[in-house]
């Protein structure tokens, strides 16, 4: 479990996202943000950090599997984690030297390293062991944009299910159109909108499911979809919102 966010830097994100009846004490997003409400990715030098799970790895049984967590979270997220902390070392080295070719090549890695260190750890707090609902401000929001709560459902499902190769379906708030869209990612970085802000992410890389679900990549989508954490969705949004404006 994470620890409990000390009450100084509570009361801070608090003010920040509009006080405590949004974001209660014990909600991951609260304890694990920054102080404009993003997700905390890095340290006070720049580098990247993975934060703990917001939950015990059996706390999502039966629906995802204590060993596909166990390893999900440790070596393909960790690994990830790593791989942008190399990527960002050799990007600045071979900028003092002058070797451009080298800093493309590792500005290219970095793409492929950060995205999935991004949508991995929303991922973590997306998810819950119990079924949620949107409501309130974001509920009509989804009815503006989708028609209707199931339409989402059944719009996130679809590309989930059918991205090419391994990828991610993800609900985003656009803020140049001020909307929800959703995106069909392929690996972690490609087809993507500028601007978009990920609220909820759905992973469909084998390392996800394979393990439980074998190759029934749909079957673990729709299991996954009946333990979103909507409420962890609502608090995205209204920061999402307040980022842009």
């Amino acid at each position: 479990m994470t620890s409990m966010m000390n009450r100084k830097d509570f009361l801070r994100n608090s003010a920040i996202l509009g006080g405590a009846s949004i974001l209660p004490i014990n909600n991951v997003f609260s304890q694990n943000v920054t102080e404009n409400g993003m997700d905390k990715l890095v340290d006070s030098n720049g580098n990247f950090i993975q934060k703990s799970l917001p939950y015990n790895k059996t706390f999502l049984e039966p629906h995802m599997d204590e060993e596909t967590l166990h390893l999900h979270y440790e070596f393909h997220h960790g690994g990830a984690v790593k791989g942008a902390n190399k990527d960002l070392e050799n990007i600045k080295k071979h900028l003092q030297s002058g070797e451009m070719d080298q800093v493309d090549m590792w500005t290219r890695k970095l793409a492929y390293h950060f995205s999935s260190h991004v949508l991995h750890s929303i991922f973590w707090s997306n998810l819950t062991n119990k079924k949620t609902q949107p409501k309130a401000e974001l509920l009509k929001q989804i009815e503006k944009d989708f028609g209707s709560f199931d339409n989402l459902k059944a719009y996130i499902s679809k590309i989930s299910k059918s991205v090419e190769g391994s990828g991610w379906g993800i609900l985003g708030y656009q803020p140049y159109s001020q909307s929800l869209t959703l995106l069909q990612c392929e690996n972690h970085q490609k087809l993507t909108q500028w601007g978009v802000v990920p609220l909820l992410v759905i992973d469909v890389w084998e390392h996800a499911y394979y393990l439980k679900y074998k190759n029934k990549r749909a079957e673990f989508v729709d299991t996954v979809l009946e333990i979103i954490n909507w409420d962890n969705v609502a608090e995205r949004f209204v920061t999402a919102k307040k980022l842009h404006g």
